[in-house]
């Protein structure tokens, strides 16, 4: 599955669009994390759970938007974009997005 930020492919032919394909998932912290975090708030520098949380929730979001572009049998997928949310506090939402297309 080729994955692009772009409305195009370079040196592909786009001969058919699926439409619309998105895969989310929401994720939220726990006290462990939060307790870390309140420590480098301190201190300064990268919270590094919850990177490690934002990242494993564009990851999850990402396969589920491919499943959804593979399920309307596309081979690629243009205009991905992620987007964040939070939902409540604590907890966040990663959206990915992008248009399902076929390729030759």
């Amino acid at each position: 599955m080729i994955i692009v930020t772009t409305n195009e492919i370079a040196n592909q032919n786009i001969v058919e669009v699926k439409g619309l394909v998105q895969g989310s998932t929401v994720k939220a912290k726990h006290v462990g994390r939060d307790i870390g975090a309140s420590f480098k708030t301190l201190v300064g520098g990268e919270i590094r759970g919850y990177s490690d949380l934002m990242k494993e929730a564009r990851t999850e979001a990402l396969g589920r938007m491919v499943k959804e572009a593979e399920n309307l049998g596309a081979n690629a997928i243009v205009g991905m974009r992620y987007q964040t949310a939070q939902v409540m506090a604590g907890a966040a939402e990663v959206i990915a997005y992008g248009t399902a297309v076929i390729i030759e």
